[in-house]
């Protein structure tokens, strides 16, 4: 199996994965990857419970269609970030439950939505900051998150949910569901828990490498 194979199918079992979940529902949600000739995303308005290995979008390094489905419409908001972290192989956007009502609500803070209070929290995720909402596909908000890209790991967009980058498709997943399941802690805890202490969050960057 070719590595362009591999990754096709590793997009359908992310996909099919995160929409058995409930992480995302309907046709909501996309993902991509970085190919070394051009991207793989999956096509507008499909269901990411019933993605088709061979019916993924492909556009070349010019954003061109290639084969498969009609590209997203989110698709320039994922190449500006592939252009701005050349270490991002794979992103996953959903509108996950609780990280959309945690925009309702009210996050912690713009700049990091919520703080950080587990410690797989501060490995695995990192400071997400809030894009405060555009409408889905405005090419400002796309420009916003990419003006983030390289030093965070992510963003949430108000009322629409979030946007995780990674290695790998799968490393942007796992990521991203850590978060989600970071938010649904903090919505369901009263009084709200207080952040890891400085100490201990230095200690997980540098014993595992947390980023900031």
């Amino acid at each position: 199996m070719s590595q362009e194979s591999r990754i096709r199918e590793e997009i359908c079992a992310v996909g099919a994965s995160l929409y058995n979940r409930g992480y995302t529902v309907g046709s909501a949600g996309n993902i991509s990857a970085r190919l070394d000739d051009g991207w793989l995303i999956t096509p507008t308005d499909a269901c990411l419970g019933r993605l088709d290995p061979a019916e993924l979008a492909k556009v070349d390094a010019g954003g061109n269609p290639v084969s498969g489905g009609r590209p997203s419409k989110t698709l320039a908001l994922h190449r500006g970030v592939y252009a701005a972290d050349p270490s991002a192989r794979g992103i996953v956007h959903t509108h996950s439950t609780h990280l959309v009502a945690l925009t309702l609500a009210g996050v912690w803070r713009e700049d990091e939505v919520l703080p950080p209070i587990t410690p797989y929290q501060v490995m695995k995720v990192g400071r997400i900051p809030l894009v405060r909402y555009r409408r889905p596909g405005d090419p400002q908000a796309a420009a916003q998150v990419a003006a983030l890209a390289g030093r965070v790991r992510g963003a949430l967009f108000e009322r629409l949910g979030p946007i995780v980058w990674e290695r790998s498709v799968s490393q942007a997943a796992h990521a991203l569901e850590e978060l989600e399941e970071t938010a649904r802690l903090w919505l369901m805890t009263s009084p709200r828990p207080e952040p890891l202490p400085p100490a201990a969050i230095e200690e997980l960057r540098a014993v595992f490498g947390a980023r900031d």
